[in-house]
């Protein structure tokens, strides 16, 4: 009798770690083998502890056609790398940084609310998916 195995299954962390790098940031990749590229992070997965960044880390994928949806042939896609092979790029002062995290009054009622701080030049990075 065959002893049937399980599909590979995603291990997922008992706890969900708190990302530095959001959606809209610009990286610098600092490990593998796109060390040295910059880009703008298109998608956050913070469950996996990964990023996509906008043209690092690309592989080509054979695509079937999909009826008249989809064209088929061979495309380049982005895949995610680890968020810590990635260093924020500061809005400030343009270079790459460690985060801190400090509540400063922001907004018209001048509420505490907590910002992103630059290691490096001290000012606050600027929240790109957030509009004020």
């Amino acid at each position: 009798m065959a002893v049937k195995t399980k599909a590979k299954e995603e291990k997922r962390p008992l706890h969900r770690a708190k990302m530095n790098i959001k959606k809209g940031d610009t990286v610098l990749v600092i490990a593998g083998k796109d060390r040295g590229k910059q880009g703008t992070v298109v998608k956050a997965l913070p469950q996996l502890n990964k990023v996509i960044v906008e043209g690092v880390n690309l592989v080509k994928r054979h695509q079937k056609p999909q009826g008249q949806l989809r064209q088929g042939g061979i495309i380049e896609k982005a895949l995610p790398i680890h968020v810590s092979n990635t260093m924020l790029i500061c809005t400030e002062c343009g270079q790459p940084t460690r985060v801190a995290h400090e509540r400063r009054p922001m907004g018209a009622d001048q509420k505490l609310r907590p910002v992103r701080i630059c290691k490096k030049c001290g000012k606050v990075i600027a929240d790109r998916t957030r509009s004020a």
